[in-house]
This record gives C-alpha cells, sequence and structure tokens, in this order.
C-alpha cells in the first residue's frame, strides 16, 4: 500500500505530471460546483409550500389549518410558508434540520400518518416534538421573522405587552418561557390534550 501511495506521489510531482494535476484540479473544481450547487438547489427546492403539501398527508391536515391562520392571510400581506416555521434559516443549522426530515419521509413511505385518523393519533407525539425543538432553540424560527425592534407594544393586548416588552428590552423572561410557550396553537389544531375545549 505505501509503495502505491509513493508511486502516485512520484507520478503527481513529476514535471510532466503538471498538466494532468492541473486538469484533475480544473474537473474537481468544476465538479466540486457543480454538486454544491445542485445539493444546494434541492435543499431550497424542499423548502416550498408546494413541496411541503405534496404529500396527502400535509395538504389534508395541517395544510387546512394553516390556510386558517394568521400566518396564511392577514392585514399586511405576509406570508410564513411552512419552512418558515419549521426550517431555520442558518445553512449549517438547516442541513441538521434536513438530515433529521429523513425521518419524516420514512414515516410517509411506511404510511404511519397516511391517513386523517393515523395523523390523529400521532398529532400529539408530533406537536410536542416540534415544540420542544423550539423551545430549546428560543423560538429561533419565530424571531427570524418577528423581532421585538418592530413590535408596537401600544397596540397588543395588554397582557401580550406585559409578557414581551421586558423581554424585548434584553431583560430574561421572568418564567423562562419562549414564543413557542403562548403561541402553540398559532397555525394548528392543538392535539386533544392541550386543547382548552
Amino acid at each position: 500500500m505505501i509503495a502505491i501511495i509513493k508511486s502516485l506521489w512520484r507520478w503527481f510531482t513529476r514535471p510532466s505530471a503538471l498538466l494532468g494535476q492541473g486538469l484533475l484540479l480544473f474537473f474537481g473544481l468544476i465538479g466540486g460546483v457543480i454538486f454544491w450547487g445542485g445539493f444546494n438547489t434541492a435543499m431550497e427546492a424542499t423548502n416550498t409550500l408546494e413541496f411541503c403539501i405534496s404529500c396527502h398527508e400535509m395538504r389534508n391536515t395541517v395544510y387546512v389549518e394553516y390556510q386558517e391562520s394568521i400566518h396564511y392571510s392577514n392585514p399586511s400581506g405576509v406570508r410564513a410558508v411552512c419552512s418558515d416555521c419549521h426550517v431555520p434559516h442558518s445553512w449549517g443549522a438547516k442541513l441538521v434540520r434536513k438530515i433529521q426530515a429523513s425521518g419524516e419521509i420514512w414515516s410517509k413511505l411506511v404510511g404511519t400518518i397516511d391517513t386523517p385518523e393515523l395523523f390523529e393519533a400521532e398529532r400529539e407525539r408530533l406537536a410536542t416534538h416540534v415544540w420542544a425543538t423550539m423551545k430549546a432553540n428560543d423560538s429561533r424560527e419565530c424571531r427570524n421573522c418577528h423581532s421585538f425592534e418592530a413590535m408596537d407594544f401600544v397596540h397588543q393586548r395588554p397582557r401580550s405587552a406585559e409578557k414581551m416588552e421586558p423581554v424585548a428590552l434584553g431583560l430574561p423572561s421572568p418564567d423562562g418561557t419562549t414564543c413557542i410557550d403562548c403561541h402553540k396553537g398559532i397555525a394548528h389544531k392543538l392535539p386533544l390534550v392541550e386543547r382548552d375545549d
């Protein structure tokens, strides 16, 4: 093995091999750019609303609920799509989330949630997982769009302003809450155990 490595090293260091090295480097760079571009394009394609609702499990359940939410239709005309809330915006965290999503694809393939009844049976587990993730990252995805600096506390409900204004001033939340603690049902129906019916 060492002899093979030595002979390859001698070949690469020969003056006549410089042309081969240059071509190898050139094609390596071109291949890398094509791979990177294709990979990044595929990651962004999986962030579209169309991709997210391409599965009937999503289209017939959470998408319908989302269409009735403030994130879908509101006075300001700003619409958040699935990836705005469920996928981090920074590249590294996004890549980690996409790897984790492979488990969700597996659930699709094996039919874990492919009927409304099966989805409802799993809703609490799925929601609890998303809430725990958002709690752990201090509702990072909420903060990608919502800014304390842009909030008008005078026009908020008194209870909301009371909770959010101190945090906007840089004070820690007195009870350790983050956005998701108060806004669990903002875009989707709550699991039966969470509802105050």
